[in-house]
């Protein structure tokens, strides 16, 4: 019997599963906080030039009259410079010359303005100008621990099973999120900070797949969607926690041990059912179903017990098939060209999301309203795709939400300086929509790729979406030379892979390809009375898991790559 039969005895989602499910959720919060505090860890103050008479504590503020005579200005930049001044002795008489002169230098100390930020890692280790490289390094660092973690704890957590697998995420998250702290130096930092983004993929993913693991098909939409309301909370509240610890010291300890509350989990969370199964395990699972079925007031019949499994047995493979491999991807041509686009959308949405959430303090404005603001847009984008999701088709609304994105990062260029204020609600809307674009490709791509490499599609496209994400922190940085040019930068982007989109074929509703030639005939134009298309009924009798937005939990069961990451 398989398993997601199980579901019509003990329920889709009881009070067991409810309970789990909530227990589990929480733990994004704290992944949301890591993910995030880099905004403020690594805020980079306002600042300029110490000239040769001023000591370190002078003030920032200094009067207008004389920034003409000690700065040149950056035309491109529409200000003073901030990582040059004149060099000149700056003598009484060359103040009462009025005259600039034209020969300048590079700073080689600074003064900040402390009015926002009192503390960070810039300020302390001089991360700015020339030197402006080592915090986008950092950040896309960070999401390299990201993209490693996600296969690392994936393939243990499928050998040595998820409970243990996101305790010992848990217990690495805490203490290297408290030498981060303490690190005395930038490299100790870094490499600290890119173990805690393996473990964010750790415990986010393991969780997850428990979570989904657990829940019957008809309610994974709304369960896979939720989970990503609590990592959204966790990054408002990051926010929260930046103003009240202004030192970034402690405030990277104090969004590292709310951790150790979930060690107490370790008697209330169960090991996934599903996966003891699988190894054979099955008197174990047995137990955890009778705890399910106990807490949801129903009863399975032995028989039902004594089968459960049954599928899993071992089958005899033909010792000369090759595994699936991504070079199956490109083999034929209507795959590859799907494929290619794929990746596209899992970069784009990957950059521009990280790039617009830790570009909030290069919006003008209060840093920390900009900052909640771009972590509250995500919950009505979350909504949408529960109400949309399974009624408009995921082509429409991948297609739809990455172009309002671009058109409205793209607006901002003509936005007059003096309404800062519209240059913010542009940013906030297109991060509302790529969001939600963001959500999509993640139920989109596992129903586009064939059976046999599902899979490995997935995880290539996850890929794709870290290697956006650590480019992202780059991107940002172009807003030394152009304020507005990291929103161009997105709002390109996303305005053409959403275009692009359109060559994508619809699955709403659609038989999904279950070989490689039925992947390569997917999507092609063929005549009406020919296209595969089942009604909502028959497609949940043939295909229980891989319908309606649930095939997410297929793919995120293996080897960690189908996680729904943010």
């Amino acid at each position: 019997m398989a398993y997601e039969d199980l579901f019509k005895y003990i329920g889709d989602f009881g009070r067991y599963q409810k309970r789990i499910y909530f227990l589990l959720c929480l733990t994004a919060i704290p992944c949301g906080f890591h993910k995030m505090a880099n905004v403020f860890l690594m805020a980079r103050p306002d600042h300029r030039c110490q000239l040769p008479f001023e000591f370190s504590n002078a003030s920032y503020n200094v009067p207008s009259d004389q920034l003409r005579m000690e700065y040149p200005f950056d035309k491109i930049a529409g200000n003073y410079s901030k990582c040059e001044r004149f060099d000149v002795d700056f003598s009484e008489e060359y103040f009462k010359s009025n005259t600039t002169a034209n020969q300048t230098i590079a700073c080689d100390s600074y003064i900040y303005d402390y009015s926002k930020y009192k503390s960070s890692t810039v300020i302390e280790w001089t991360m700015i100008c020339g030197r402006a490289w080592m915090r986008a390094t950092a950040d896309a660092l960070f999401m390299v621990g990201v993209l490693l973690g996600s296969i690392i704890f994936g393939q243990m957590s499928d050998n040595y099973g998820r409970k243990p697998v996101f305790f010992a995420s848990l217990v690495l998250q805490v203490i290297f999120g408290v030498i981060a702290g303490v690190a005395p130096n930038y490299v100790i930092f870094t490499l600290s900070r890119l173990i805690i983004g393996a473990t964010t993929s750790g415990v986010f993913l393991v969780s997850y797949v428990l979570a989904m693991e657990m829940v019957g098909h008809t309610y994974r939409l709304f369960a896979g969607v939720a989970v990503m309301m609590f990592f959204s909370f966790g990054f408002i509240l990051t926010a929260g926690f930046a103003y009240v610890f202004p030192d970034w010291r402690e405030f990277q300890i104090a969004i590292t041990l709310p951790g150790l509350v979930f060690m107490c989990y370790y008697w209330f969370i169960p090991e996934s059912s599903r996966w003891l199964l699988s190894k054979n395990r099955k008197e174990e699972a047995i137990k955890i179903i009778e705890d399910v079925a106990k807490e949801n007031k129903v009863t399975v019949p032995k028989e039902v017990l004594d089968s459960i499994g049954d599928d899993q047995k071992e089958t005899i493979k033909n010792p000369d098939e090759k595994p699936p491999s991504v070079f199956d991807l490109f083999r034929y041509p209507n795959l590859r060209r799907k494929t290619l686009l794929i990746f596209l959308d899992w970069f784009v949405n990957s950059a521009t999301y990280y790039g617009l959430s830790w570009n909030t303090s290069n919006l003008g404005g209060n840093d920390y309203v900009n900052f909640v603001i771009s972590g509250a847009v995500e919950f009505p984008a979350y909504t949408f795709l529960l109400l949309t999701l399974n009624r408009w088709g995921r082509r429409n609304i991948l297609c739809g939400c990455m172009l309002v994105a671009g058109i409205a990062l793209l607006t901002t260029i003509i936005v007059p300086e003096q309404h800062g204020y519209a240059v913010v609600i542009l940013a906030m809307f297109g991060k509302m929509a790529i969001t939600a674009s963001y959500g999509t490709i993640y139920v989109f791509t596992t129903e586009q790729f064939p059976t046999p490499v599902r899979n490995v599609g997935l995880g290539a496209s996850s890929m794709m979406a870290r290697i956006g994400g650590i480019l992202a922190p780059y991107i940002n940085v172009l807003s030394d030379i152009w304020k507005p040019l990291p929103l161009v930068v997105f709002g390109v982007l996303a305005f053409i892979s959403g275009l692009l989109s359109l060559y994508l074929p619809e699955t709403l509703n659609k038989t999904l390809p279950e070989t490689i030639e039925e992947g390569e005939r997917f999507g092609k134009k063929v005549r009406k009375d020919e296209e595969n298309t089942v009604d909502n009924a028959e497609l949940k009798r043939l295909n229980p898991t891989e319908t309606n937005g649930v095939g997410i939990i297929e793919t995120a069961e293996h080897n960690g790559h189908a996680k729904v990451d943010n």
